[in-house]
């Protein structure tokens, strides 16, 4: 039997939509069960995030240790620079801050400070600093470098009275170590010419 030419033609076009169609139709699904942006990003980055604010939380610690010298045993940090503390001090709030963290730096960490040596680690914590920093303390007292000390072992701001209240080592026990100085400290001459109050010239 003989099919006219008209509905061949009207059949093959026919069949040729759907198959199209039903291929456009699997490439979508295809597509969206790839999830290309929303599902596959958010499922890769939440781990990736996460860690990385736990990495950056972490931070990088310091280590407070001993040293011992003239005035006895007294704290300090790994590389034996002198940590000190400031008597107007309180154990949540650092008094030192504009000039007087220019000489008195504080010590400051990003991660856990730990203890090696003498020191003790149920003494160390962390206050919010005056510059906004994570200062530490230990047994309550937030702890200082003397910008004059330029060697490991350097005592020179011991019993300064620079800034309005005096400048000790500490003790690993916690108790400021009250010896004087053996010599008159930079610190003390700058504060003794210039009335106590202020910095060095």
């Amino acid at each position: 039997m003989t099919i006219p030419i008209r509905r061949l033609i009207s059949g093959a076009w026919l069949t040729g939509s759907l198959l199209a169609a039903a291929v456009l139709v699997a490439a979508c699904g295809s597509s969206t069960k790839a999830g290309g942006g929303n599902g596959t990003t958010s499922a890769a980055s939440s781990p990736g995030g996460s860690s990385s604010t736990t990495s950056a939380g972490a931070g990088t610690g310091v280590t407070i240790e001993t040293h011992s010298g003239p005035m006895g045993t007294f704290l300090t940090d790994s590389s034996g620079k002198a940590l000190y503390m400031f008597a107007s001090d309180t154990s949540t709030k650092s008094s030192c801050s504009a000039a007087c963290l220019t000489y008195w730096p504080p010590l400051t960490t990003t991660g856990a400070a730990t203890a090696t040596g003498g020191a003790t680690s149920s003494m160390l914590g962390t206050i919010s600093g005056s510059n906004g920093t994570k200062q530490v303390t230990y047994s309550g007292h937030p702890l200082y470098y003397f910008k004059l000390d330029t060697a490991a072992g350097d005592t020179k701001g011991q019993g300064s009275d620079n800034f309005g209240a005096k400048w000790w080592l500490l003790a690993p026990s916690g108790q400021p170590i009250t010896a004087a100085a053996g010599a008159s400290s930079p610190a003390e001459s700058s504060s003794s010419s210039s009335g106590g109050g202020g910095g060095w010239s």
